[in-house]
């Protein structure tokens, strides 16, 4: 079982969410549960794995390259390289 990713949150209000994720190699989000819609902004790119019930799915996070996702997506976010990598995760409450 991996560790825990360190997240810090840096904003917290009735509209948004905003937290910082940095991955250790061999760490993970955990298994969960998007509630709401997100946009994840790379800030140390490098290459997370995304587990879901489809399988394995390799992500590639680069600089100056945002993504957005739908409330309800379900995954764990895992680091298997040997790099830090890190994103900004934006909530839409």
């Amino acid at each position: 079982m991996a560790t825990k990713a360190s997240a810090t949150v840096q904003i917290d209000e009735p509209h948004v969410r905003v937290t910082q994720w940095t991955f250790e190699p061999g760490t993970s989000t955990g298994a969960h549960v998007h509630a709401y819609p997100y946009v994840v902004v790379p800030v140390i790119p490098g290459t997370l794995t995304m587990v879901d019930d489809k399988g394995d799915h390799i992500a590639e996070m680069k600089l100056g390259e945002s993504y957005s996702r739908p409330k309800g997506v379900s995954h764990d976010v895992v680091n298997r390289s040997d790099a830090v990598v890190s994103f900004v995760e934006i909530e839409m409450k």
